[in-house]
């Protein structure tokens, strides 16, 4: 019989990044220490020493892996794309688009953007993409009301400008919008244990918040993602089954995906900021979305609201807030009082610099 497996061997899909490691150095990407020639898990560690290790840090996914740019030292993601397992597969073609000119430089332009695309030179069936390495769009938390009505204009017309160049998502959820949150730390985080220190020497938290700071969000992942040409609009579209499956359109055999995407976003908010579920506390304040909301996640696809539609009424909304609203704590209903008056002070402070200061209420971040 074989022996049974160490905790912490590489796994068939990790064995691809390690077969390439050599290659990718030579492109100027260096993975982990888990990657390099002669590592291997010690099966004198118990799995929960382990998983407080650097070296054991493995991804969900293994199809996606961070590396460290030789020449600078920043982190990068990687995510391999397959060319052409099948016809309908658009990713590579819709992302390298939208990083391309003058796509790349349009403020409205919230796709993540491809560094770089590698030509794999022992499987030429796939592509390595780069991209920069990103966070969850809500880790750190947002301070402010203003904060968050950045992220929704910002997400908003990410989409939008996905929508006015006939580019459907289809999987514009949660896992799918990150967030650029380098600039909010001093020390760089660890790309899987983001509130680790890179060497997993401790943990980190951030230094400066979305106002101190503003910051840009990105729509990712386009695998689900369809281009249509203008004449094929509304196009009917095999329903796509991605991370929100909620819609009221799934139920049927084919859709138009432009509405879904109009009901992803609406119900992220619902989900996450004005009801909360099982892994969000609800956050408070911010039942003035709730209209809008209503209108996004409408039963009947049709009665939804275009995202060119969605993005003036948000625009309308935003402007009906007061300035001592769009500076006010997010509050989220689980915080404890000890951890609602600590937080409390320190905001009072940050808001009374920023008024005599003169820092918008709403983030705007630089292009």
């Amino acid at each position: 019989m074989p022996p049974d497996p160490v905790f912490g061997e590489l796994s068939p899909g990790e064995r691809f990044w390690y077969n390439h490691r050599d290659w990718l150095k030579d492109c100027g990407y260096l993975l982990r220490p888990r990657f390099q020639e002669g590592w291997t898990p010690n099966p004198s560690i118990e799995r929960v020493e382990a998983r407080k290790r650097e070296e054991y840090q493995t991804w969900g996914n293994p199809v996606v892996m961070d590396a460290t740019v030789i020449a600078d030292g920043s982190c990068v993601m990687m995510k391999r794309i397959i060319l052409e397992a099948s016809r309908l597969s658009q990713e590579l073609d819709i992302a390298t688009w939208f990083s391309a000119e003058p796509q790349r430089s349009d403020a409205a332009n919230h796709c993540v953007p491809i560094l770089r695309v590698l030509a794999d030179p022992k499987e030429p069936e796939w592509a390595i993409v780069v991209m920069p390495l990103l966070r969850k769009y809500g880790k750190p938390r947002f301070d402010t009301i203003g904060e968050a009505i950045d992220f929704f204009r910002q997400i908003f017309q990410g989409v939008q400008f996905m929508h006015k160049h006939n580019i459907a998502h289809r999987d514009c959820t949660s896992l799918n919008i990150m967030m650029d949150g380098t600039s909010l730390y001093r020390e760089p985080f660890h790309p899987i244990k983001q509130d680790r220190k890179r060497d997993f020497s401790g943990k980190v938290r951030p230094s400066l918040t979305r106002t101190q700071h503003p910051v840009k969000y990105y729509l990712t992942d386009f695998g689900l993602s369809r281009r249509y040409k203008p004449e094929e609009r509304p196009p009917l579209e095999r329903t796509a089954r991605g991370g929100d499956k909620s819609a009221p359109e799934m139920v049927l055999r084919a859709c138009d995906p432009f509405p879904t995407d109009v009901y992803y976003l609406g119900n992220l908010i619902k989900t996450e900021f004005l009801e909360g579920d099982k892994w969000t506390s609800q956050k408070l304040g911010f039942e003035f979305m709730r209209p809008l909301v209503t209108e996004m996640t409408q039963h009947d696809p049709s009665n939804r609201p275009t995202m060119d539609e969605v993005v003036q009424r948000f625009d309308d909304l935003v402007h009906s807030l007061s300035s001592w609203k769009l500076r006010s704590r997010v509050v989220k209903r689980a915080d404890s009082s000890l951890f609602g008056f600590y937080y409390g002070i320190t905001h009072w402070l940050r808001r009374i610099s920023f008024i005599f200061r003169g820092v918008p209420p709403i983030p705007v971040p630089s292009q």
